[in-house]
């Protein structure tokens, strides 16, 4: 959980002192609670009109696609030089584990089929990049790339948090998803 401090009543005319972190904090929180996020419930934990969150947020996709990126920044992604396709599964097996310390957000980054702010956009130009040093450029590129974001959050949601009994341990859907990483991007680069 993050921490934010708000004062938790104001004066007529008294300003909020919401940040757009303190908002981003906010809905974070919220997804993580109830697995989901509204503006109404962000503003009513900040203690504010809903209102006052459009200064921070356009609306409730713009909310949602900040938490998201905030957590990718957490990916980590090597530039240039050296082996591409390990480059590349270092940035996929980061990502598969940013998105495991991160459950609760695994079922927003299928819904918008990823994410789309400023790290999301970092992410996917080194990506990109690695793949034109392994001879994949063009449209094989971008859908080299939509695939390798599908395969790591669609892995993730596999190896979630689920209720009952699984057939699978962690470490041996965490072993799958290496090996089936290693053969993707070998599929990709001898396309």
């Amino acid at each position: 959980m993050y921490s934010w401090q708000v004062p938790p009543t104001r004066g007529p005319g008294e300003r909020a002192g919401l940040t757009r972190d303190l908002v981003l904090d906010a809905a974070t929180d919220l997804i993580a609670e109830r697995g989901a996020v509204t503006m109404r419930a962000v503003a009513q934990r900040l203690g504010v009109a809903p209102n006052a969150l459009y200064s921070h947020v356009a609306d409730k996709t713009e909310l949602v696609d900040g938490v998201l990126d905030r957590v990718l920044a957490q990916v980590d992604a090597p530039r240039g030089g050296g082996n591409p396709l390990a480059a590349l599964h270092r940035i996929m097996s980061s990502t598969h584990e940013v998105l495991l310390r991160h459950p609760q957000l695994v079922p927003a980054f299928l819904a918008r089929q990823g994410s789309r702010g400023p790290n999301a956009q970092h992410l996917g130009v080194v990506t990109l990049e690695h793949l034109a040093a392994a001879g994949v450029t063009g449209d094989a590129a971008r859908e080299a790339l939509r695939v390798l974001i599908v395969y790591a959050i669609g892995f993730a949601a596999f190896d979630g948090d689920g209720d009952g009994e699984r057939p699978l341990t962690g470490d041996e859907l965490r072993g799958s998803f290496e090996r089936g990483l290693d053969w993707l991007l070998a599929g990709i680069a001898g396309r």
